[in-house]
């Protein structure tokens, strides 16, 4: 390929060639869900942006170790109150087990993800399933120096790794400025200094989901799951590891400090972070009152939606934004990329209805389109200019339909399978129609059915009757056009 891939490294902050370190095979670790609660559409940008990268390298030949864990021992989200994790508090209620309460969200997040079709990592760990890696991996971490015990928790001694290596090199954060920051938490005393983070916390009397240690009956810490499962899967140095920015500090930051205590060296080579959704510049979340389901998107159930989005529409929308770039939600914005998902799609009806000429008058030259998507794709995974680039062609395709230009047979494949790799193969778009359970054949033949009564009924010159099917086509909803050739439509 004429150009090689670039991808932006968050630590080195800038982009560079992407090259295995053992190629061609690839390790990537994606931070995964909190199982506990409803995934909004924030939770779908990261997972649809490591898709691409994941669908990107497996068109390019590299065989992929895509690993994205699940959290799911609760120790990440706590009621304000009383501080008990959700999922116990959810178990103990309703009288369930923990892992019931993880199964149901869990079954939720993968319906989500088929919808938005985001395929399945190659191996998808829970952090209740590695406690024992994980006792193991805070063993070294101790006998290296770089931990403490602490009244039955383990802590990592962030001023002591620091002396040694530059804790908060991934962020740009210090340990002067944590200090200053810190706020106070349940177990601080315990600490010895603000910025140190929990590998292991003692359970309380009512924490349902704890473990025999050598420390304590606990659990680990949220920062520990990932380092020990991405070491156990990829080995002590991997290639990829990604996330959403908000993940950067602490989590990955502490991932670093961890793997470089525990192994002497970093473990990752390339970090890549998407970047946020917000609602009018704010994050999204329950307490600022504009937390959106991507179950609400798909029904337009929540009062701040105007109506039901697609999840090819939901998609469509992340993949029209550069992964770094930030993109603010409205009801504008998600109406602007459902018209051009259509669009899209009109154009990708056309291509196959075409019939092919002699010769290609159309200005479109197809191995220069395919050269372009390549370079968008290369230059950090842009798919906000492959789009563009496929919308190019979607001009030329309607010159075509409309019988103002021709194509050949062979510039007629070639097309189509730029619009199959790119739009289908690498970005993951699909029909809507074969997005869903419901079989629309029928209904689509029967339209189809029904214009061609209307052609026939204008080929007899029975206005009336071609009229009445035209004007009750339109009034129920459709856009009908006729061509050259015939007829087409689509759903308003």
């Amino acid at each position: 390929m004429e150009h090689p891939l670039y991808v932006y490294n968050t630590l080195t902050r800038k982009k560079e060639q992407f090259v295995p370190l053992n190629e061609p095979h690839v390790g990537m670790y994606v931070c995964g869900p909190t199982v506990y609660g409803d995934g909004h559409l924030g939770h779908a940008r990261p997972a649809i942006t490591f898709d691409i990268f994941y669908r990107y390298l497996l068109h390019l030949g590299y065989k992929v170790r895509y690993v994205r864990n699940i959290t799911d021992v609760g120790h990440l989200e706590h009621d304000a109150d009383d501080g008990e994790d959700k999922i116990a508090k959810k178990a103990r209620l309703e009288k369930l087990e923990p892992m019931e309460v993880v199964q149901y969200y869990l079954n939720r997040y993968h319906k989500a993800m088929d919808a938005l079709n985001v395929l399945p990592p190659s191996i998808e760990p829970h952090a209740s399933g590695h406690i024992i890696e994980q006792i193991e991996y805070i063993k070294k971490i101790l006998e290296a120096g770089y931990a403490y015990e602490s009244e039955g928790s383990v802590y990592f001694d962030v001023p002591k790794f620091n002396k040694d290596y530059n804790y908060g090199k991934l962020s740009g954060r210090n340990v002067e400025e944590l200090l200053n920051t810190t706020r106070e938490l349940d177990g601080q005393s315990e600490k010895h200094h603000p910025a140190d983070f929990a590998l292991w916390k003692k359970a309380a009397p009512e924490h349902i989901m704890r473990w025999p240690s050598p420390w304590s009956d606990g659990f680990p810490g949220w920062h520990l799951e990932c380092s020990t499962m991405g070491t156990k899967y990829l080995g002590e140095t991997f290639d990829v590891h990604g996330g959403g920015m908000d993940l950067m500090f602490p989590h990955h930051e502490c991932e670093i400090a961890q793997s470089v205590a525990h192994s002497g060296h970093d473990a990752v080579r390339y970090w890549m972070h998407n970047n946020m959704i917000t609602i009018n510049g704010k994050k999204m979340g329950k307490s600022l009152g504009n937390f959106i389901t991507l179950d609400e998107f798909f029904n337009g159930t929540h009062e701040l939606l105007e109506q039901a989005y697609s999840p090819m529409t939901i998609r469509f929308f992340i993949l029209m934004a550069h992964y770094r770039g930030t993109v603010d939600f409205s009801n504008d914005a998600l109406k602007s990329a459902e018209k051009a998902y259509d669009r899209m799609m009109d154009g990708w009806k056309r291509l196959n209805d075409i019939k092919a000429a002699d010769a290609t008058t159309v200005d479109l030259n197809v191995a220069d389109l395919k050269a372009k998507c390549y370079e968008a794709m290369n230059d950090d995974l842009n798919t906000a200019t492959v789009i563009a680039h496929l919308f190019d062609a979607c001009r030329s395709i309607n010159l075509i339909n409309d019988g103002k230009a021709a194509i050949s047979q062979a510039d007629l494949d070639a097309l189509k399978d730029v619009f199959k790799v790119f739009l289908f193969d690498i970005l993951g778009v699909r029909d809507v129609a074969a997005s869903g359970d419901v079989n629309l054949k029928p209904y689509e033949e029967a339209v189809d059915l029904l214009l061609q009564i209307r052609k026939n009924a204008k080929d007899n010159k029975d206005w009336a009757t071609s009229d009445l099917i035209r004007n009750r086509l339109v009034e129920i909803g459709f856009d009908v056009k006729d061509t050259k050739d015939g007829f087409e439509w689509k759903v308003k």
